[in-house]
């Protein structure tokens, strides 16, 4: 194999952090066909907020890091990484054209010997049905003949400065067992704790998909439990700790699950298998369960406002938080949005408040007006949401935004129990 040069192909929330992590040890570009993206990484800003711009800048100036929407940039690259989004349809099915327009942009500057290995979520057999033809179509060269390729899933949590790029242990896997060993140590030789070579692509794309079904199950099992204990008078958050003191009880708690990953990874693995001719009970009714829990948390907090004599038709109501997690900006695929739409069926006046959020970026995603500073006035409900750290650390003056006669939801249980009505 010749000198490494690697080009990451989607220079988002996975693919900057690992482009950034490569380029401290190989000649890397970072393409991307949204130009303002491209731009402000170029003058040192990651508006992700995924890693420090410090590293950013560092990584530019020190390392020659380049990001470019120019195919011609790329051309020189014989080591491609492709980590964009692969989302899910408004029938819940997987949409694979960033995949597709992914490994044309591959196919059109990939040369004899290279290799491109694969990030994007997919399910078991997508790297080879579904995206080497469209390298071979575009390229004229054959698969294992004149290029190669490896799938190696994306381990990247969003907000999370602990497990950063470089710390993850991650899967990787290639066409062939000797571009398995090329790929295994490319990543190895950037990451403090190693890798896990899989014997093959579908192992590798099976073992990533099911990481996150996994999760959203539990996640469901653990909501579910949350409107049984609630119906029966019991704190949820209580009978977690006590169960959790048994040394193989999974301790997880309720919540609303979105995200680019846990609320859809289960749709690739399930159409997987309706492919195949088996229907997913339990895959798919934990995503009825969880997609539900916008509704139920809108449900309980009217109930609160009947019980204390709340007017709930044109009250006014704060939603704190929109992001799908806590401490970062991403809003893809949050499920508070659903709790916005629960509360508009109630004819009520809803006020969002996030510190995190891009305001233009929600408006544009979901047609919603958000704002970033604590607003004024007087709410008659407020449901927290999101666990932001702002929120956390219990900096609200609740006597000053909220009426005397109120009901605050707790979603995440992070408030002190004495000030709230209800909560997960």
């Amino acid at each position: 194999m010749r000198e490494i040069k690697i080009c990451v192909v989607g220079l988002g929330y996975v693919g900057l952090p690992l482009a950034r992590l490569f380029s401290t040890k190989y000649e890397t570009v970072g393409f991307d066909m949204n130009q303002k993206r491209v731009d402000a990484l170029m003058a040192g800003h990651d508006a992700t907020l995924e890693g420090k711009d410090e590293l950013l800048q560092d990584a530019i100036k020190n390392h020659g890091f380049v990001c470019t929407t120019d195919l011609e940039k790329i051309r020189n690259s014989n080591f491609y990484v492709v980590a964009v989004p692969t989302p899910v349809d408004e029938n819940k099915a997987p949409d694979l054209r960033p995949l597709w327009g992914a490994s044309e942009t591959v196919g059109k500057v990939i040369n004899k010997g290279d290799i491109v290995v694969y990030e994007s979520t997919v399910y078991p057999g997508v790297t080879e049905d579904e995206c080497i033809p469209v390298v071979e179509r575009v390229s004229g060269l054959k698969f294992n003949v004149d290029f190669f390729a490896g799938y190696s899933p994306e381990r990247i949590n969003p907000g999370d400065k602990v497990h950063t790029v470089e710390f993850i242990k991650k899967i990787t896997s290639g066409s062939t067992p000797e571009v398995a060993d090329i790929i295994d140590n490319v990543y190895n030789s950037v990451l403090k704790n190693g890798t896990h070579k899989a014997p093959s692509m579908k192992v590798a794309e099976a073992a990533k998909v099911i990481e996150n079904s996994e999760r959203d199950i539990m996640i469901a099992f653990f909501n579910e439990l949350s409107k049984i204990f609630t119906l029966m008078g019991i704190d949820t958050t209580d009978v977690v700790e006590a169960a959790g003191t048994k040394w193989n009880f999974i301790k997880m708690n309720p919540g609303l699950v979105g995200g680019h990953c846990i609320s859809v990874d289960p749709y690739y693995l399930a159409q997987c298998a309706q492919r195949l001719g088996y229907n997913p009970e339990i895959i798919l009714a934990g995503r009825r369960m969880n997609d539900g829990m916008g509704a139920y948390v809108v449900d309980q907090t009217i109930k609160h406002m009947l019980k204390k004599g709340i007017q709930v038709l044109h009250s006014n109501i704060l939603i704190m938080g929109f992001t799908f997690k806590e401490n970062c900006p991403d809003v893809r695929n949050t499920r508070v949005v659903d709790i916005y739409h629960a509360l508009q069926e109630y004819n009520v006046n809803v006020t969002v408040f996030d510190p995190w959020a891009n305001p233009a970026v929600v408006k544009h995603e979901y047609g919603i007006d958000i704002v970033n500073e604590m607003p004024k006035g007087k709410f008659d409900a407020a449901i927290v949401a999101v666990a932001h750290k702002q929120f956390r650390d219990n900096i609200v003056k609740w006597d000053e935004l909220l009426e005397s006669n109120h009901v605050i939801f707790d979603v995440k249980c992070i408030l002190p129990r004495d000030i709230i009505d209800g909560r997960l």
